[in-house]
């Protein structure tokens, strides 16, 4: 049955949605650190639920370090780059282990995915992905993925599977993102620490006050804090996924998420959301140059969906291609509004627009159907 039909039940048709989940380190470990069979054995239960309901999972997962760091000989989590990839390298397979363990025991089939952010910036291997996924989750497959830490050095410096789980959300469009953590949603402060902190049940817009609300905390176990969640929420919602952040141990939070019910923090999605090739454009791709556009052809780009023509750029920086990612900027400034795939050398853009050619269906520098507005 393809992703997004309505099943049918004793009270009458349910949306099937597919949905991605996202369960970070804190929710995996103990409090010394090492991974807990048991939590994992009660995110699995919480799955299978979510499947026998009739809808389809992807588990975006973290803990691969903390897997292995024991069994590598450390006392602690380790904080170096080189500790957590080997680390890693020993947890990886354990933590698969454990998680296709327990989801065997309900005779369901796992599948095992690693991905680094040179799988989404490059296109190729971005629609290697996308089709290894929709081919898993056809044959009723659950993948879980993580990032490759052995390798990915950014993502364990700085990254987090928040991150991750909304572009794979994002990439497959999913009906729904989950990310589950040690706080029930988002509140208007922190709860440990502040009395009147009080939930905020649905979030319509992510402004910039609702994103500050995130702050930097998170826990020694793990990487993320609320503030990437929120991160994950922004590049979610504005691709069209909506996204319920919420309390790991709250049972039965995953079906109520999928069935629509109030639970924890929900976040709606823009409701234009973004084709697969525009969230590639405005999330992944790296650009290899910026163009500064006028206002005329700022109106006729952003309000009236038109094509960018020649006439209408002002300037033109880096050393780009046919074919190439842009952005484009409002001339004079550093506002960014949105990117782009240009269709000529920089050299051949600059004859064109020094020649003032703005005619004709050969003359476009950006067609409407390559360009995406900034998020």
């Amino acid at each position: 049955m393809p992703f997004g039909k309505a099943l049918e039940n004793g009270e009458g048709p349910v949306e099937r949605k597919l949905v991605t989940v996202k369960v970070g380190t804190s929710s995996l470990t103990h409090a010394d650190g090492s991974i807990s069979p048991e939590k994992i054995e009660y995110i699995v239960a919480e799955i299978a639920a979510l499947r026998d309901a009739g809808h389809t999972v992807i588990l975006v997962t973290s803990g691969a370090v903390a897997a292995g760091f024991g069994r590598i000989g450390y006392a602690k989590r380790p904080t170096s780059i080189p500790a957590k990839q080997a680390a890693a390298a020993v947890g990886q397979g354990l933590l698969l282990e454990e998680y296709a363990r327990f989801f065997a025991a309900r005779g369901i089939v796992s599948a095992q995915i690693l991905l680094t952010r040179d799988d989404f910036r490059d296109r190729r291997r971005y629609k290697n992905a996308f089709n290894a996924l929709e081919i898993i989750l056809q044959r009723g497959a659950v993948p879980i993925i993580n990032e490759n830490d052995t390798v990915s050095i950014d993502e364990l410096r700085l990254g987090d599977n928040d991150t991750l789980s909304a572009q794979v959300a994002a990439m497959m469009h999913a009906g729904l993102l989950v990310l589950l953590t040690d706080m029930d949603g988002l509140y208007t402060a922190d709860p440990r620490t502040d009395e009147t902190a009080k939930r905020i049940e649905r979030v319509a817009h992510l402004t910039p006050e609702i994103l500050a609300l995130g702050g930097n905390a998170g826990t020694s176990n793990g990487t993320g804090g609320m503030a990437t969640k929120l991160s994950a929420a922004k590049l979610a919602t504005a691709a069209g996924v909506p996204v319920v952040i919420c309390r790991t141990e709250n049972a039965g939070a995953l079906l109520r998420a999928a069935a629509g019910e109030p639970v924890g923090t929900y976040f709606a999605a823009s409701e234009t959301g973004m084709r697969t090739r525009q969230q590639w454009m405005a999330f992944y791709a790296q650009t290899r140059g910026n163009l500064y556009i006028d206002a005329g052809a700022e109106e006729a780009l952003t309000r009236h969906g038109k094509s960018l023509l020649p006439s209408g750029i002002a300037a033109a920086e880096g050393d780009f291609r046919a074919g190439d990612i842009v952005r484009v900027f409002r001339q004079g400034t550093n506002v960014l509004l949105g990117r782009g795939e240009v269709n000529f050398d920089k050299e051949e853009l600059l004859r064109r627009m020094e020649a003032a050619e703005g005619h004709g269906k050969n003359a476009v520098a950006i067609h409407r159907d390559n360009w995406v507005e900034e998020v």
